[in-house]
This record gives structure tokens, C-alpha cells and sequence, in this order.
């Protein structure tokens, strides 16, 4: 899935968004929020969409997004101007493959149902992983394909339709494995029926 058919289907998801995919991956967002308000500094949220997580950081945060998708990124800021969030620092218009940051600049990087949407996973995950603080997290959401059943069958036969429906259903777990900067420090399941992954990952210190 290239960069010009994420955006294309990104433009028809943005006036149903909130209310569709955004309802159904509600549980894993604010969970995966509430292990981030715990932490500290600044956070990056990659592909922050319409916006729908923003209100749920902690006003001690210092909250950037950026996403590629220009209708979605108007939505998002239509909810930081309306709700008044402080803690937002800003949003931006911006390839994930490569952001416009310097090395080492957040304490907390997180993408949440993204990975498998974007093209090229692994050099987003590289330049989530460049623009961590050593020490700092990358974080994680994301449904990743099974290795077996029914379900695991509907996965694969949905993957030729990608560019269609915006995701790629058969991303297998293993490509976000492949930055050596970050190591694997949790992983559980989310709702609905365990679709989902919550995965946290810790920069090595320099």
C-alpha cells in the first residue's frame, strides 16, 4: 500500500471515522494512554488520525502528533482548538518514514493501530525508535495477523484488499521486531475478543 492510497482512503474514513474504526478501538486506545499518563516528558503519537486520544493524555504531558492524512489532521485540530488542550503542543502534517525531529527529542513515542496501515512498517518503526530518548518507550497498538483458525483464514483472505479498506489485516508480529535499539519489555491483548496487541518497547541508553 503506497503513500497516495493511504491518503486516499484515509480522505473517505476522516467524516466516519470517530464513530466506526475510532469506536471500536476505543478500550485499547485509553488503555494504552493510561499506562502513558503514568510516565513523563514529552510524547509523540504517530499517526494521531482525528484526534480522538488527544483529550486523554495528562495535562503533565507534552503532547506532538502527526499523521500524513490532511482531512484527518483538521479534525484533530478542530478537537485541540474546541476542548482547549493545553497539553498539545502541536500537530502536524508529516511522513512518518520521515519526521521532521531531531534525534533523542521524546520521552515517549507511541503509534496506536498504525504500523500495519503505513507503507513502509519498518522504517517507521526506525524513526520512531531515532527520535526516542535512550531509555525513553516506543509504544504500540495494533492487530497483528494469527497464525491459525478461522479468523486467521478471514485475514488472509482479506489481505488483497488493502488499499481498500486502509490496513493491511495479515501484518504479522515479527516486523516490529527488527530495531535493535529497542527491546521488548510488554505484551498483552486487548478487546475486543483479543484483537488487538499492546506492545512496549524501551530504547537502549547510549
Amino acid at each position: 500500500m503506497d503513500l497516495s492510497a493511504v491518503k486516499s482512503s484515509y480522505r473517505a474514513w476522516a467524516p466516519i471515522y470517530d464513530k466506526t474504526f475510532g469506536a471500536i478501538t476505543s478500550v485499547g486506545r485509553r488503555q494504552a494512554i493510561q499506562y502513558i499518563n503514568g510516565l513523563q516528558g514529552r510524547v509523540l503519537e504517530v499517526g494521531v488520525g482525528t484526534g480522538l486520544s488527544l483529550k486523554h493524555y495528562a495535562p503533565h504531558l507534552d503532547v506532538t502528533g502527526i499523521d500524513v492524512s490532511t482531512h484527518m489532521l483538521r479534525k484533530a485540530r478542530e478537537k485541540v482548538h474546541k476542548k482547549q488542550l493545553a497539553h498539545v503542543s502541536g500537530i502536524h502534517e508529516m511522513d512518518a518514514r520521515a519526521m521532521e525531529f531531531p534525534d533523542y527529542h521524546f520521552d515517549v513515542v507511541v503509534a496506536m493501530y498504525l504500523i500495519s496501515v503505513v507503507p513502509d512498517p519498518e522504517q517507521v518503526i526506525s524513526e520512531m525508535a531515532r527520535v526516542c530518548k535512550p531509555g525513553g518507550e516506543v509504544v504500540m497498538v495494533n492487530h497483528f495477523a494469527r497464525e491459525q483458525g478461522a479468523l486467521s483464514l478471514a485475514e488472509k483472505a482479506m489481505a488483497p484488499f488493502a488499499s481498500k479498506i486502509g490496513w493491511h489485516s495479515d501484518f504479522a508480529f515479527h516486523r516490529t521486531q527488527g530495531e535493535a535499539d529497542l527491546i521488548l519489555r510488554e505484551q498483552k491483548k486487548y478487546p475486543p475478543l483479543g484483537m488487538f496487541t499492546f506492545l512496549r518497547m524501551e530504547k537502549q541508553a547510549a
